[in-house]
């Protein structure tokens, strides 16, 4: 599959897992972007290899952005995908597949990102993703598992049931995983309904440290405490101005308070979340 990408440098890497964490993905409040941009930003990588997204985009729905001076076009940036290497902070090694979710060739681009991976002796691949859920925001981040194996999955932690999604580019690359015999499991952080369609750094901070408990890799995590705390106030502020919106919160809490088990089925709470995040609509 080398046609699809280019190699850039061949990095001496020891076993290193793999992490996934493609735009486009299911990334509530941007999570496990700012996730893995602030993971890459404090440790340093090397580009080990870039995909022809000639061939793996449509640049009508992806398009490059131009950069205009006084008028005067300077250039282009286009998106990426690439595969980057970065060592942790205490010596930890990771391979990060990152850049924008193919639109074209599916199979052919898990069946290469694969043949990547055995290349470097990768054993794990894990994915990154948020979803908005019915919780608060005043508590802690849920980070809830998938795999390809269930004692994979259940060593995190589940939701119960049987759901029918859209599956993500990264559910072919971990087909692709089990059909060459690597482990693939996927973290996902819970996002409130209400903040979804912001920044919610509590998420990406959550993503890095189920990062590190479940891979045993420390990297830095930046400013996203700091951050998580200014966004706390700002919802904190928002709810804080209306009765109804008060309640909502409330009741969210309790339904987080009394789950017991994360693989027990939570309420939802639909209506009251959909009212809130028109509200903060409003506000912006």
């Amino acid at each position: 599959m080398a046609e699809l990408y280019r190699i850039h440098e061949m990095p001496d890497l020891l076993d290193p897992i793999l992490v996934v964490a493609l735009d486009g993905w299911i990334d509530a409040g941007y999570a496990a972007a700012n996730a893995v941009g602030t993971m890459l930003e404090g440790a340093g990588y090397v580009t080990v290899a870039s995909y022809d997204t000639d061939v793996l985009l449509d640049h009508r729905s992806r398009r490059p952005t131009m950069h205009l001076d006084d008028g005067v076009a300077t250039g282009l940036t286009w998106p990426t995908i690439e595969l980057r290497a970065a060592v942790d902070q205490h010596g930890g090694e990771a391979l990060f597949l990152v850049g924008a979710e193919p639109d074209h060739l599916w199979r052919a681009f898990s069946a290469s990102v694969i043949d990547l991976a055995l290349q470097y002796s990768v054993t794990d691949i894990i994915g990154l993703g948020a979803y908005p859920a019915a919780v608060p925001h005043t508590r802690p981040v849920r980070v809830v598992g998938t795999a390809t194996v269930a004692e994979a999955a259940h060593r995190i932690g589940t939701v119960a049931g049987r759901i029918d999604v859209p599956a993500g580019v990264h559910a072919a690359i971990e087909e692709s995983a089990t059909e060459s015999g690597l482990t693939s499991v996927s973290l996902w952080a819970q996002v409130p309904h209400y903040a979804a369609a912001m920044p919610y750094q509590d998420a990406s901070l959550a993503l890095v440290q189920a990062l590190g408990t479940h891979a045993g890799l420390s990297f830095p995590t930046g400013t996203l405490a700091e951050d998580a705390r200014s966004t706390r106030r700002r919802l904190d502020e928002l709810v804080g101005d209306n009765d109804e919106h008060q309640a909502m919160v409330a009741q969210l809490e309790r339904q987080y308070d009394t789950a017991e088990d994360i693989r027990g089925p939570l309420p939802t709470g639909d209506d009251l979340a959909a009212e809130l995040e028109q509200f903060l609509r409003d506000q912006e």
